[in-house]
C-alpha cells in the first residue's frame, strides 16, 4: 500500500476516548513537528534497508499493488491486532497488498508484509488471513531474513522474489523448480518455529487458533483445483517455503490446544471478513487481461484468441501460458515494435533459438499481417507465430515433444482465433468479483454454483472457495462467496 498501515497499541489511542466528547474539552497536545512515522523508525534499520531494496522487485513481479479502502482497513485490522501480541510490539510493519490472483504471503527482513488478494479471496474468515499474516511476523521477529541472507548473497536474493504458493501451468512449475523464480527458502526449523510464533499469536489476539491447519486445507483444495491433472504430483504447488505437510498441521494444531478445544476458543471473524472483501477484484485483472474458460481477452490491447480442449490457460505478468495434455504447452506474449521490422526479418533476428529458416512463411491471419516458422531444440518441437497489430508484434510459441504429430492442429487453433476485438466486446468485458451473498430458502448449493462466471467448473469452485466438502450443504440465512461481475 502507498499508505504506509503503521500499526501501534490500541490502547495509546483510545486512552481519553470519553473526554474528547465534552464541549468544555480543551486539547493541549498539538501536533509533532517531528512525527515517528515508519520511514523514521527503519530509517537506521539494517533489516529494513535490506527489505527496502527487495520491495519494488515484487511488487513489479505481482502486477503492482491493489488499492481498495474496505480491503486495506480489513487487512489493517487483522495485522493490528497481531502486532499487539507480537514478540516485539515495537516492530512496525508495512503492509502490501498485492494485485495478484496468485496464493501467496510472505515477509522480508524489517518488516516488510506482503499478502495477495488471490489469498484474501480464498479465506472465509478473519483467523485464516491472521493465521498467514502471524506466520510471517514469526519470521520478521525471529530475524529468519537475516539469518537466510547470511547464506545467499543479496542478488541471488533478488533474482528469486517470485515465489507463489500455488501455480499451475508446466513451465511455471518447471521454472519455480528450478529456483529461477523462488523467494528463497527458509528452513525447516524456521518454518517449524514461525508456526508456533505464529499460532500464539493467534490465540493471544482473540482469534481462532485453529485458523492454520483449517487455511492449509484450503489451500491444497485449490491447488487440486487448479491444476491441469487433477491427479498429478501436487508436490511442486507448495514451494518448500510454505510445505503442507502433516506434520506441520498436526503441531498447529497441538500448540493450538493450549488455548482449548476446536471449535470453543477464539473468534473466527467471519462476517466482517466477509463484509470486507465483498467487491473484491477475482482473478486476472484489467492490465493484464482476462481468461474465460478457453478464451484469452485483453480490452486494452483489443485482442483475443482461443487455446484448444484441454488446455489451462494461466495469465502471469510476462507471458500468457497454457499447458495441455502429453506435456505440450502454448508461450504467448506481445513486444512493440514501432520500427515496423519485416514479420519474416523479425522472425530469423536471433531471439528463436533452434530456428529452421527455410520454414519462415509470411501470411494473414484473420486480416492481420502474420508470419509462421518451426523451430527445434532437445526433445521439444516448436511453432512459432508472430501478428502484427499495429505497432505490437503477437508471439505464439508452442512446444510439444519431439516428433508428436499435434504440433499442426495445436498452433493452428491459435491461429485461426487470434483476431481484434470489436468495440461490443471491449466494452462487453468487466472484471470478475468476488460477491457475498445470503442463502434464501430455496438455495442450493447447485443452484448458488450456477451463479458462478469465469469458470466452467462452476460447482467444484464454489465448492472450494467457500471450504465446503463434496457432501456440505447450506441453511437459509447463510453468507457464501460467489465469483461474478
Amino acid at each position: 500500500m502507498k499508505r504506509v498501515l503503521a500499526l501501534v497499541t490500541a490502547g495509546l489511542v483510545l486512552s481519553s476516548c470519553q473526554s474528547l466528547f465534552s464541549p468544555s474539552y480543551q486539547s493541549s497536545l498539538k501536533p509533532s513537528d517531528n512525527p515517528q512515522t515508519v520511514e523514521e523508525v527503519q530509517k537506521n534499520d539494517p533489516r529494513a534497508q535490506m527489505g527496502a531494496r527487495e520491495h519494488p522487485r515484487i511488487v513489479a513481479s505481482y502486477g503492482g499493488e491493489y488499492h481498495d479502502d474496505k480491503t486495506e482497513r480489513l487487512v489493517a485490522r487483522i495485522a493490528g491486532a497481531l502486532t499487539a501480541v507480537s514478540e516485539n510490539p515495537q516492530q512496525s510493519y508495512r503492509i502490501t497488498i498485492l494485485n495478484s490472483p496468485a496464493i501467496n504471503a510472505f515477509a522480508l527482513p524489517g518488516g516488510y508484509l506482503y499478502v495477495t488478494r488471490g489469498l484474501l479471496a480464498l479465506a472465509n474468515d478473519a483467523s485464516e488471513v491472521a493465521a498467514v499474516l502471524s506466520h510471517e511476523m514469526g519470521h520478521v521477529t525471529a530475524n529468519h531474513g537475516i539469518e537466510r541472507q547470511r547464506r545467499e548473497e543479496a542478488e541471488v536474493i533478488a533474482s528469486r522474489v517470485v515465489a507463489e504458493v500455488l501455480s499451475s501451468d508446466l513451465a511455471g512449475k518447471q521454472a519455480l523448480a528450478r529456483g529461477k523464480l523462488r523467494l528463497a527458502a527458509f528452513s525447516r526449523q524456521q518454518e517449524l518455529q514461525a508456526d508456533v510464533i505464529g499460532v500464539r499469536m493467534l490465540g493471544e489476539a482473540g482469534y481462532d487458533p485453529y485458523a492454520s491447519p483449517r487455511f492449509l486445507d484450503s489451500m491444497a483444495a485449490y491447488a487440486r483445483f487448479t491444476s491441469a491433472d487433477p491427479d498429478s504430483d501436487q508436490s511442486l504447488d507448495f514451494l518448500s517455503s510454505h510445505p503442507n505437510t502433516p506434520q506441520r498441521i498436526e503441531l498447529a494444531k497441538r500448540h493450538a490446544r493450549a488455548f482449548g478445544q476446536e471449535g470453543q476458543v477464539g473468534d473466527k471473524g467471519r462476517d466482517w471478513f466477509l463484509n470486507g472483501i465483498d467487491g473484491l477484484l477475482y482473478g486476472d485483472s484489467p492490465q493484464e487481461g482476462y481468461v474465460r474458460g478457453n478464451t484469452f481477452l485483453h480490452g486494452t490491447l483489443g485482442i483475443r484468441f482461443d487455446v484448444p480442449e484441454g488446455f489451462q490457460i494461466d495469465n502471469k505478468v510476462e507471458a500468457v501460458l497454457a499447458t495441455g495434455p502429453g506435456e505440450m504447452a502454448i508461450r504467448f506474449d506481445g513486444v512493440a515494435d514501432p520500427k515496423q521490422t519485416s514479420l519474416a526479418n523479425y522472425l530469423t533476428s536471433g531471439w528463436v533459438a533452434g530456428l529452421v529458416p527455410e520454414t519462415v512463411r509470411e501470411t494473414e491471419i484473420n486480416g492481420l499481417p502474420a508470419a509462421t516458422a518451426r523451430a527445434t531444440a532437445d526433445k521439444w518441437d516448436f511453432d512459432v507465430t508472430v501478428i502484427r497489430v499495429g505497432q505490437q508484434i503477437f508471439r505464439f510459441l508452442t512446444a510439444v515433444p519431439k516428433g508428436s504429430a499435434q504440433l499442426d492442429s495445436v498452433a493452428n487453433v491459435l491461429r485461426t482465433s487470434f483476431r481484434k476485438m470489436t468495440p461490443q466486446e471491449i466494452s462487453a468485458l468487466k472484471p470478475l468479483r468476488v460477491r457475498v451473498v445470503t442463502t434464501k430458502p430455496d438455495d442450493t448449493v447447485a443452484s448458488l454454483a450456477a451463479r458462478m462466471m469465469g469458470t466452467d467448473r462452476k460447482l467444484e469452485l464454489f465448492r472450494v472457495i467457500n471450504a465446503m466438502s463434496a457432501t456440505a450443504t447450506i441453511q437459509p440465512g447463510q453468507r457464501v462467496k460467489i465469483i461474478s461481475e
